[in-house]
């Protein structure tokens, strides 16, 4: 039976993150993915934008972890020339009743450290974008977008530089414990290989690996939602130079308008809960987000918008329920040495990739030490 120090299961950007992290503290990493090729799930399914950290409750990981993850993945960009841009949003109300909300995002941001933000006035907004239609806005300078495949190519790169292994068409089904460590069964398996450590990141799969993990108490697997969101592409140029975002809708932050690094405008993700995860996209769709974006951009020409891809988002709360913080469970959180569970991990998961990633490199230096004292 193979054996190795640490198991990432799941190679998108959280799962190729955490690797890299693992394997520059020195530590023997594999990291495991389902599909043939890495982030070709959620990671690859997104709008690609850096947040700021605007929209998250004061002391939620989701608010700690993505102000400190912004801040080092704009660092790591421009250390590294992953191609991004701080472009800046803005975000704006559409009628006098839309005022409180902005007020409100606004007063988040504050107390999530976010000091930058900066109200505007209607035609503020529209000096800096003469074709959006808003009563008011806000400023965000510190959003931008970056190329999410250019930087989980650069993750791995870096964690292949330490030591660590990729391994794809590899779909880890069920975890065993085995003395100080872990067996994992993985497709095609004869026999097992043994980890001491095992990181999942699987993502949408995270609650069915730990479902399948031997000994794990059934109330450390918070329930999954499935959340699709839909994005439409235009063709042309879109005359903008920042992100447009209308004031958040449930379940998400509307169908937005965000640019490539080449300068191509797409919309969306609207939201749509499902029980499958499904990535065809319905043309039929397209009415509602002309009307939507016609909102803030009345210019809108739909003749160039056109169906684009879809995302699922892994939430951990579902229709009408309150926006569910990211669950970083470990060793002493559930009792299980060695193993250490993501969920939840949805937007601003990009963002914070890199500080959820030390902060579980930390969580497995910390739980050795714990371990070593109690053994002592």
């Amino acid at each position: 039976m193979d054996q190795i120090e640490c198991v990432v299961v799941g190679a998108g950007v959280i799962g190729l993150a955490a690797g890299r992290a693992l394997a520059l503290g020195g530590r023997e990493v594999m990291i495991l993915e389902g599909e043939r090729h890495f982030g070709s799930w959620t990671s690859a399914r997104n709008s690609e934008v850096i947040h700021a950290g605007l929209y998250y409750p004061e002391g939620s990981l989701k608010a700690e972890l993505c102000v400190e993850g912004r801040d080092r993945l704009y660092a790591y960009c421009e250390a590294r020339g992953v191609p991004h841009r701080r472009c800046g949003k803005l975000i704006v109300a559409g009628d006098e009743g839309q005022r409180g909300e902005l007020e409100a995002i606004a007063k988040a941001a504050r107390a999530n450290g976010v000091a930058d933000l900066a109200p505007l006035s209607g035609s503020e907004a529209r000096a800096l974008e003469p074709e959006v239609a808003c009563v008011a806005g806000l400023l965000s300078p510190s959003t931008g977008i970056i190329d999410s495949h250019a930087y989980m190519l650069c993750l791995l790169g870096e964690a292949e530089a330490h030591g660590a292994q990729l391994v794809c068409d590899t779909a880890v089904e069920r975890l065993e414990r085995s003395g100080d460590g872990w067996r994992l069964w993985y497709s095609g398996a004869d026999e097992p290989l043994w980890a001491q450590w095992v990181i999942n990141s699987a993502g949408l799969a995270a609650q069915a690996l730990a479902q399948a993990t031997e000994g794990l108490a059934a109330e450390h697997v918070p329930p999954l939602s499935l959340a699709k969101g839909v994005y439409f592409t235009y063709s042309g140029r879109a005359p903008f130079q920042r992100l447009v975002y209308p004031t958040p809708e449930p379940g998400g932050l509307g169908a937005h308008l965000t640019l490539d690094m080449a300068g191509q405008a797409r919309f969306g993700p609207d939201v749509e809960w499902v029980d499958q995860i499904d990535y065809a996209v319905d043309p039929a769709r397209k009415a509602r987000f002309v009307q939507s974006i016609r909102r803030f951009w009345p210019g809108l020409d739909p003749e160039r918008l056109a169906p684009g891809y879809a995302g699922v988002r892994p939430k951990l709360s579902g229709p009408g329920e309150p926006a569910a913080d990211f669950v970083i469970s470990g060793p002493e959180d559930h009792g299980l040495f060695g193993l250490v569970n993501l969920f939840g991990i949805e937007s601003p998961g990009l963002t914070s990739s890199l500080a959820i990633a030390e902060r579980v490199a930390r969580l497995v230096d910390a739980a050795e030490i714990a371990s070593r004292w109690r053994a002592s």
